[in-house]
């Protein structure tokens, strides 16, 4: 066998084994399939419910083998946590939840709805009370609520739920947890493992995948769009009455200026922005915003109109649109009754300290007044007959008609009665009151 010959088989052979190298490595690639990566991060509310909701809708579209929950969040709202808790239940796609730092609250409830539950070092999960607006602890229907949440929750895994009842129950007795009557169960990640509620420590995500075999697999990393990242912003429980005080006290200020300025820009831009980012998280539909339309332009009508039915119309058009953009009208309540007490604050502190006018509606309400000094009179003012006489034509009882300079004038006594044919003389005029006396009193 020549050289030529045998460097051509050792060439093919390099291929042969390079070729069968690469189609193994890809059918790797494949056989590890495709697993996507979903952080919950920050405030749990329905911003997140609508990120999550995309994502796993876009995993179930690109037929993802492995949905990693990556969570870190200290909780938030019991109604925005049932919800992604529903969807990642109802989803066929295998799904795991990382819990990388903590999970706290609505965070513990979302994890424990995981097929399973892997723990970083150092990770905490549990501390699931339900409080109310103000960070008190809820009403008894709703702590009620929220316990059977977690016991489903964690029953649905296979997990005892005495762990999860113990995180939302402070009445729960597990000293070994230090968690004794009056403290909630927190679990760290040694201890989520020995009560089952953890299937291992890992050191990141990449250490988890190579745990479920999916060290290989394509990972897609789901990350929030800008009107997503807006929309969480603005339904956050905080934000909202913040968002609504500004809008309604921007509009009030508007009243007091001559013309449409930065206070209104202000008002009409915070209204937006609310019901742009409740419309990004599914909240307000369409008919949510017509209605607010139709409450402004009532309202703008009410200035042209009378009887004040539109006023009242467009008022309840806007509050009512207000509660058709949230799911949690107690906060709404809350929220509507705070912007309308700084919107009262701010017209008082305009008209009190700042002696503002409402500038709008001096243009449609009359505010000239016609007075003698603008050189107005109500009537013909007869200053002139002072000093004439004339001769009553009627009795004066004490009023009747005298004679003066052939010139009939209705005139009145001073209280006293004159008989017919008496001359008098004027006294006194008092805009139409021609005052008379009788000569010969003079």
């Amino acid at each position: 066998m020549t050289v030529k010959r045998r460097a051509y088989i050792y060439a093919v052979i390099c291929f042969v084994s390079f070729f069968m190298y690469s189609m193994s490595f890809f059918f790797a690639q494949a056989d590890n399939g495709r697993v996507y990566v979903i952080p919950v991060e920050e405030t749990v509310e329905k911003g997140l419910y609508a990120f999550l909701n995309r994502s796993i809708e876009e995993a179930k579209e690109q037929k993802a083998d492995l949905i990693v929950f990556d969570i870190n969040t200290p909780g938030g709202a019991v109604d925005a946590a049932s919800e992604i808790g529903r969807i990642m239940t109802e989803t066929d796609i295998p799904n795991v939840a990382l819990v990388n730092q903590k999970a706290l609250s609505a965070g513990a409830y979302i994890a424990l709805n995981a097929d399973e539950i892997y723990m970083t070092p150092g990770s905490t999960i549990g501390s699931a009370a339900v409080i109310d607006q103000q960070g008190d602890a809820a009403d008894k229907k709703a702590q009620s609520f929220w316990n059977a949440a977690m016991k489903s929750a964690a029953e649905q895994n296979g997990r005892n739920p005495l762990y999860a009842l113990a995180m939302a129950d402070e009445s729960i007795h597990l000293p070994k947890y230090d968690a004794e009557k009056g403290k909630l169960l927190t679990l760290t990640a040694d201890q989520a493992v020995e009560v089952g509620y953890s299937e291992g420590t890992v050191a990141n995500l990449k250490a988890l995948l190579k745990k479920v075999n999916k060290e290989n697999a394509q990972v897609t990393y789901m990350e929030e769009s800008m009107a997503e990242k807006v929309a969480r912003f603005v339904t956050h429980p905080v934000v909202i009455p913040i968002l609504l005080s500004i809008g309604s006290l921007g509009l009030v200020l508007e009243l007091y200026t001559p013309s449409f300025g930065l206070a209104g820009t202000m008002g009409i831009s915070s209204l937006l922005l609310f019901f742009y980012g409740h419309t990004i998280a599914g909240l307000a539909g369409i008919e949510a915003v017509v209605l607010f339309v139709i409450g402004i332009i009532l309202l703008i009508l009410e200035f042209f109109l009378v009887g004040g039915i539109a006023g009242i119309l467009g008022i309840g058009a806007v509050i009512a649109s207000f509660f058709m953009a949230s799911d949690n009208y107690v906060h709404m309540a809350i929220s509507i009754l705070i912007a309308v007490v700084i919107s009262l604050g701010g017209a008082v502190v305009m008209m009190k300290f700042f002696k503002k006018k409402l500038v709008a509606f001096q243009k449609v309400i009359l505010t000239d007044s016609m007075n003698t000094e603008a050189g107005y009179v109500s009537n013909r003012n007869r200053i002139e007959l002072i000093g004439k006489e004339g001769v009553t034509i009627t009795p004066l009882r004490p009023s009747g008609t005298v004679l003066i300079e052939e010139e009939y004038v209705d005139v009145v006594t001073e209280g006293s009665y004159l008989s017919k044919g008496v001359r008098v003389k004027v006294v006194k005029v008092e805009g139409s009151r021609i005052v008379v006396r009788k000569i010969e009193e003079l």
